[in-house]
């Protein structure tokens, strides 16, 4: 399944924090952040980066948000370093958390799989492997017909429950059709989420293309 024709980014893990410019207060030098840490805090996962964002508008709340292969912490351009570090750390364990409730395991998408053929293609899509792989950062999901095989990009995990079913349902149908045509949409027809699951995912495709999107208002 492709991944509404985003074109391939090359990502470089940056343990250290991005931040936007803030307000000048005085010259200082930022000391350098120790190897495999976020300014003294736990580093996000190798494959993200974090980048911390300060807005004048924003005076009390902080909000942190997966943007590809970067976490973005949005906090009010007021707070010190000290507690930047601190609601950064916060931030990135809930996020960690909340992705970790909605992500299945390996052992899980078989189940999973068998479960969505029989409620939607009549039980007759059969695959015999579904795994999660990283290597897939331009499409969603693949699936190899010969062999019954299922893979689906890790990039999903933590996306809504939803997404990652009609994303599994896309793969099962074309076990058992081959290409994209009327044959194949129509047994896709019977998942009631199948527009509202394309949206998001090229909501996002679209985001990743585009990542200097200006922030809703008050942000």
């Amino acid at each position: 399944m492709q991944n509404g024709g985003c074109v391939p980014r090359r990502s470089v893990p940056v343990p250290a924090v991005s931040r936007r410019p803030r307000p000048n207060r005085g010259a200082r030098t930022p000391r350098p952040p120790r190897p495999g840490t976020v300014e003294g805090v736990s580093a996000d996962p190798p494959q993200r980066s974090v980048e911390v964002r300060r807005s004048a508008r924003r005076r009390k709340t902080v909000s942190a948000y997966r943007e590809g292969d970067r976490t973005i912490v949005l906090i009010p351009a007021r707070m010190s370093e000290a507690e930047e570090r601190r609601w950064v750390g916060a931030m990135l364990d809930k996020l960690a958390a909340r992705e970790s409730r909605n992500t299945v395991g390996d052992g899980e998408l078989i189940g999973r799989a068998e479960r969505l053929s029989g409620q939607y293609l009549g039980g007759r899509a059969r695959p015999s492997s579904v795994r999660w792989v990283a290597n897939q950062n331009t499409r969603w999901g693949s699936c190899t017909p010969a062999e019954g095989s299922i893979r689906l990009s890790h990039r999903l995990q933590g996306m809504p429950e939803y997404v990652v079913d009609y994303v599994l349902l896309h793969e099962l149908a074309h076990l058992l059709v081959a290409g994209h045509g009327p044959r194949f949409w129509e047994l896709l027809e019977a998942y009631p989420r199948t527009e509202r699951a394309r949206g998001y995912l090229e909501g996002v495709a679209a985001a990743e293309r585009h990542p200097n999107v200006p922030p809703p208002r008050g942000e």
